[in-house]
């Protein structure tokens, strides 16, 4: 039997004393070969509250290692600073390079994958009684109430390292360190929700043969060229998939493959491989790539993934 998401405590309900090893492997049967696993990086010591209304912690991970699925009452976004990562919600995917951020918002059960060696810093929220979001008007509060991939600013960057990582269970913060924390709170939420959201989320099916399909082309977008070569993997008729994609994703399979090309891209690009060995990487001429990209972000290849363009002219700021 798997093991059941853990569930932490809101701020009014008791905090039971934590092992001092603050990480705890686990052998999980039926997982990929070579996967690490760590239990959830103890939130529970890092909660947040109206006094300290963000909380961060920071934890180096190895690549391949995976943070089991967890949930919390509050809020959360997910940056490494260095290193792509990837989370997984119960309804979908995210490739999140350093250059972008990931917010999940209260309740959310979540997984985080490194898909490289990481610097992973988080970010906790406290969340006001039927509130939503860091701290934005109430007409803007529904777009926070689903996950968000965002840009991250050169500004935010620099705040998220300079927030305060002591777990509770120590010393008392001393008041001029509470108000320090509290200014770069107030300036944390302020770049987030002017931070500009970017559309690297990969949906993912509830059906099993379909998830099993959908995971297949996650981990090698480029093995196979056609729905039909895909399907013949699941034992399903390629219009018993396609029927499958329209019903539990409201899309073609074309349509969302492409959302797996983008994320792929991006993790590509983080790692700085050229903009043409990316699109060769992925299966496309340079200007097919290009093509597809500005069609599906509404951008030139170079600006989406922060490098240069084909020609050699930048178009965007480099992935930090």
């Amino acid at each position: 039997m798997p093991n059941p998401p853990t569930r932490y405590p809101t701020p009014t309900e008791p905090v039971v004393e934590h092992l001092a090893a603050e990480v705890v492997p686990r052998a999980q049967a039926g997982k990929p070969r070579g996967m690490s696993y760590v239990d959830s990086l103890t939130p529970e010591l890092f909660v947040p509250t109206a006094a300290r209304p963000v909380r961060a912690k920071l934890r180096w991970l190895a690549a391949d290692t995976q943070v089991m699925p967890h949930s919390h009452p509050w809020a959360q976004v997910a940056i490494s600073t260095t290193g792509v990562i990837r989370l997984t919600v119960n309804h979908g995917t995210y490739i999140v390079p350093p250059s972008r951020a990931l917010w999940i918002p209260p309740g959310v059960e979540h997984a985080v994958t490194m898909v490289e060696d990481a610097d992973l810093r988080t970010l906790y929220f406290h969340q006001p009684r039927g509130r939503c979001g860091p701290g934005v008007p109430r007409d803007q509060e529904d777009a926070w109430r689903q996950c968000r991939v965002l840009e991250v600013s050169d500004l935010l960057r620099a705040l998220v390292r300079e927030m305060p990582t002591t777990p509770d269970g120590g010393a008392a913060i001393s008041p001029a360190d509470l108000r320090r924390e509290q200014h770069l709170s107030a300036l944390v939420r302020d770049e987030l929700a002017r931070a500009a959201a970017v559309k690297l989320g990969v949906d993912l099916p509830q059906d099993k043969r379909l998830r099993h399909l959908c995971e297949a082309v996650l981990a090698d977008p480029t093995r196979h060229d056609t729905l039909a070569d895909w399907a013949q993997d699941t034992g399903a008729s390629p219009r018993t998939v396609a029927r499958l994609f329209r019903s539990e994703l409201g899309s073609t399979f074309t349509q969302w493959r492409q959302q797996v090309i983008l994320a792929k891209a991006v993790s590509l690009a983080a790692g700085r491989m050229p903009m043409g060995q990316i699109a060769a990487e992925l299966g496309y001429s340079a200007s097919a790539f290009s093509a597809m990209v500005r069609k599906s972000v509404g951008q030139p290849p170079g600006r989406f993934l922060g490098q240069q363009d084909f020609n050699g002219s930048a178009s965007g700021r480099p992935v930090a």
